[in-house]
């Protein structure tokens, strides 16, 4: 069968929409029939790395954020059915490791020898008509949920879930601030408010951002500014808070988060904005933590899901056609994005 997919095929160049052959699912495999894909910055990211950099071969599909119905299972595949809404786990590991053994696939022992990070990176993604996954361990039931709304949950909401995670419990009367509130600070601001009682303040250079961060949930929104972190200082009575998200990562919002950030608390470096943050004993308030968290495991996929069902979050979404995948990231480019581009090969 032949089908369509929007392909790196030579680094540093523009992605191609191409023919694609699709194969039958062969033992343990499992065919899936793409309802949605989110794109997300780090593919422009990856778009601009240099031939040699990473270990990838190409060409390969681009797409980390899939959700999709099963079409068909190779032998040995059980707990499934032709049709079933699912949502796809993307860092693809071993399967053998310890780490893969716990579910953080993300943290697999084994990635310099399998030449990839998982689906979209380095192995073919969602950005297709069909995608072929080798297990079923991958899958995770979507339930009444739509494939092309629930793509953006696989990253976009995994991914902060996973730094959140990492620094509760936030308790009463603490402060969480969200640099960036575009379609990961849009989940992040919802994370927070379904995880903890902290304050929540969303900090942004455009101001319908802010405002949509505010109907999710957000206690006080900040201009991204000359007075950003004098206003934050006055928001938190001159302490800081106890947990930065930065989903941008240039100089200029590190430089942020580490004024704004109070002692004992943590940083958590998201954004592949390429930025850098000087580290020396005076350059961030005394015994706060700077992590730079990866992904997310298989059982917080699970739990971010969970929360979705029970419509604790919400994803802004605008869908593109497969042809149209190079205008959605056009359009991320040029930052009028309402949330998350999601391409749906299905219509």
């Amino acid at each position: 069968m032949k089908a369509k997919a929007y392909q790196l095929v030579e680094w540093q160049q523009a992605p191609e929409l191409r023919e694609v052959d699709v194969r039958e699912p062969g033992p343990g495999e499992v065919l899936l029939k793409v309802g949605g894909a989110g794109a997300c910055h780090s593919d422009l990211t990856l778009m601009g790395i240099p031939a040699g950099f990473l270990p990838y071969t190409l060409p390969f599909t681009l797409g980390h954020e899939t959700a999709g119905w099963v079409e068909a299972m190779g032998p040995g595949v059980t707990g499934l059915e032709r049709g079933e809404p699912v949502l796809l786990y993307s860092p693809w590991g071993c399967g053998r490791c310890k780490p893969c053994r716990m579910g953080s696939e993300n943290h697999c022992e084994r990635v310099s020898e399998l030449r990839s990070h998982g689906s979209g990176f380095g192995r073919d993604g969602g950005m297709a008509h069909y995608l072929l996954v080798p297990s079923p361990r991958l899958l995770v039931p979507l339930g009444s949920l739509d494939p092309r709304d629930a793509a953006p949950l696989a990253d976009a909401a995994l991914t902060p879930y996973h730094a959140i995670k990492r620094a509760l419990p936030l308790a009463p009367g603490s402060a969480a601030v969200v640099i960036g509130v575009g379609g990961l600070g849009q989940m992040a601001v919802q994370l927070l408010r379904a995880l903890s009682p902290a304050r929540v303040i969303a900090v942004d250079t455009a101001s319908d951002k802010l405002a949509r961060a505010k109907e999710l949930g957000a206690d006080d929104t900040v201009l991204s500014e000359d007075r950003a972190a004098e206003q934050i200082r006055e928001l938190t009575r001159g302490m800081g808070a106890e947990l930065v998200l930065d989903l941008v990562g240039s100089d200029a919002t590190l430089k942020l988060a580490a004024g704004v950030a109070r002692q004992r608390g943590q940083i958590m470096l998201v954004g592949l904005g390429g930025g850098v943050l000087p580290f020396h004993f005076m350059g961030v308030p005394q015994e706060c933590q700077l992590v730079a968290p990866y992904w997310g495991t298989l059982p917080e996929l699970m739990e971010v899901l969970a929360l979705a069902q029970t419509g604790r979050l919400r994803m802004t979404v605008e869908r593109f056609p497969l042809e149209q995948a190079g205008k959605a990231y056009e359009r991320m480019r040029e930052g009028t994005l309402k949330g998350r581009a999601v391409i749906t090969p299905h219509g």
